[in-house]
């Protein structure tokens, strides 16, 4: 095969612009598969990918295209996920590619993650081909949509390419100007072997598979595969490339993207991004743009029922063989019993792992308020990482806390500017820039704490903007805050699941709603049992749960009045004495409370 009839591309795009069906037609027109293996979504394989409309886990697949009979075009596509949350593997697989399909929905137009994926597709030198795609809807907006891609890249208004990935409209076209417009990849064989790693998956019988893309010299079985990140050494089995399923190849070369098999027991010997060689041909130096990955969001996931701990342990391992950038480690609760403080990347990828548990391991599960990551400084100058409330130090022993905050991008129409200005403003977010894309799409620019992201940020922006506003995010670093930890006392005693590390000017606020909604959700005991909200040793806000109250004076159906309050006396000393030992039973949906604080704002 000649050197030039290899084409590396990835399709990036918004949610639900259409990503996985356009990859669908691809595959049906080329004929790299029948119409019997054809589905919808062919490249998403799980169920929750199919119901939310959204790419978790990146499918590659070689796509051989024959544009007459004498030429044969391989075209590797490797898919990307389609979430802010995942932007880093995004960023890896665009690495592995010499270009991008930038599919824009002609109903909705440039969103945040088109102008994010745009910059990242940049930052690694690819070529852009611009498509807008569902041109056949009734209410797409193909002209303004070509303005929009016209001052987002940069482009001329030929260059754009009119598709519908449901009808199969301006799939020739785009397969065309794949071939014509992304440059072949350069294939020097020669040089020491190098290849990135833009994804991985677990199999049970032949461990961890590294998904790459070979970029210098040639990887084959037999020779011993060695990583920059871990410096770990193994023996490569097999080697091959992707078409529905794996299959293998004689040797992988420079400019080709597939899979090694090398016995790897464990997926975390493998990271996305990191550089492979082998000890026959060494490399001295990595490949530029690997970080480590670190999780962004944390939440204690414990089990419904105690005794199913060793269940959710095994669970959760499992579930890691496939999600390497899930973290754990074991927690304890006194309100909740045993469990894991869990990682993750952001809020989608808590929702996704914890659904996947309830789902494909059948766990009963409580997750604790989710948050984020505080560096707290003490009176000795002393750094204190805090992932946890129940990490944080009195507060007379700190200096300093600092949280770390996102640059934040909003894409919405004009309209709808001053509720999402009064809206970061409650987020305590700081304006940065305003940027008119047309008469119809604005973009603000601000800098928002992650914490306060997290919680419902996404949800209001959508109710504010009916919709039409989008957002897109990233890690930009830590900045001082006065932020405070805040305690909730039930029966004067601190529920460490309940509390939370918020802004001091929000607390007194946030602690009254607290109680006031855990007075509703606790069920009246035989005795009163007091809520408290506290800041160290001050209560800011204070809620009772009345008692029950037993009628023990129903058998004095007559005599003296003496009897009766003997009896009730008797019952005053009674509850004394339960409300000193008594156990206040605090249902699971108290837990949940925190999140929905600023529901009924």
């Amino acid at each position: 095969m000649k050197e030039n009839n290899i084409r590396n591309f990835c399709i990036i795009a918004h949610i639900d612009h259409g990503k996985s069906t356009l990859a669908d037609r691809l595959l049906e027109y080329t004929g790299t598969l029948q119409s019997f293996q054809m589905k919808e979504q062919i490249l998403d394989d799980m169920d929750l990918e199919r119901e939310r409309g959204i790419t978790i886990k990146s499918h590659p697949i070689q796509i051989q295209y024959h544009p007459d009979k004498k030429t044969v075009y391989i075209l590797n596509l490797i898919d990307t996920p389609g979430h802010v949350d995942f932007s880093y593997e995004v960023s890896r697989s665009l690495a592995a590619c010499e270009g991008a399909v930038l599919l824009v929905d002609a109903s909705q137009g440039v969103e945040a993650q088109t102008v994010s994926n745009t910059y990242l597709a940049l930052e690694n030198d690819l070529e852009i081909i611009p498509v807008i795609n569902k041109v056949d809807l009734p209410g797409a907006q193909v002209e303004a949509v070509k303005r929009q891609l016209i001052d987002l890249t940069g482009c001329g208004e030929k260059d754009i390419i009119l598709t519908s990935a449901k009808t199969g409209t301006g799939i020739p076209e785009l397969l065309q100007a794949i071939i014509e417009r992304i440059p072949p990849p350069e294939r020097d064989f020669n040089k020491p072997s190098r290849a990135l790693i833009f994804d991985s998956v677990f199999d049970n019988y032949r461990g961890a598979i590294p998904y790459v893309r070979v970029f210098e010299g040639s990887f084959e079985p037999g020779q011993k595969l060695k990583s920059f990140a871990t410096r770990k050494i193994y023996e490569i089995t097999e080697v091959g490339t992707f078409h529905l399923k794996k299959v293998p190849a004689a040797v992988l070369k420079a400019g080709d993207v597939g899979y090694f098999v090398a016995q790897i027991k464990n997926i975390l010997d493998l990271k996305v991004g990191d550089t492979i060689t082998t000890l026959e041909n060494e490399a001295k130096s990595p490949l530029k743009g690997y970080q480590e990955m670190k999780p962004m969001v944390f939440s204690g996931l414990y089990p419904v029922n105690s005794d199913e701990y060793e269940e959710l342990r095994q669970s959760i391992e499992k579930l890691q063989l496939n999600d390497a950038s899930l973290r754990y480690e074991p927690e304890t609760s006194e309100a909740l019993g045993f469990g894991f403080r869990c990682g993750f990347l952001g809020l989608l990828h808590l929702e996704i792992v914890q659904e996947r548990l309830e789902r494909e391991f059948d766990q009963n599960l409580v997750t604790t308020i989710p948050n984020v990551e505080y560096h707290v400084i003490d009176k000795n100058g002393k750094l204190i990482i805090v992932d946890t409330p129940s990490k944080m130090p009195p507060a007379g022993d700190i200096d300093q806390v600092e949280e770390p905050y996102v640059k934040a991008e909003i894409i919405t129409p004009p309209e709808f500017i001053g509720n999402l200005m009064s809206l970061t403003q409650e987020k305590r977010a700081t304006y940065i820039n305003t940027h008119y894309l047309d008469p119809t799409k604005v973009q603000l620019i601000y800098e928002i704490p992650l914490a306060e992201i997290i919680y419902d940020f996404y949800d209001k922006l959508k109710t504010v903007s009916r919709g039409y506003a989008s957002l897109d995010y990233e890690f930009i670093g830590y900045k001082p805050g006065k932020l405070v930890k805040l305690d909730i006392l039930i029966n004067n005693e601190s529920v460490d699941a309940l509390s939370v590390i918020l802004h001091q000017d929000n607390a007194f606020f946030q602690g009254r709603k607290l109680v006031q909604k855990l007075r509703s959700l606790i069920p009246r005991h035989l005795f009163e049992i007091p809520i408290q909200a506290a800041i160290g040793n001050k209560v800011i806000a204070r809620e009772n749960v009345k008692a029950l109250r037993k009628n023990v004076t129903a058998k004095c159906y007559g005599g003296d009045i003496t009897r009766k309050r003997k009896l009730l006396e008797k019952q005053k000393e009674g509850k004394k004495r339960m409300k000193q030992v008594g156990r206040v039973q605090v249902p699971q949906e108290a837990f949940l409370a925190v999140l929905q604080l600023g529901d009924d704002k």
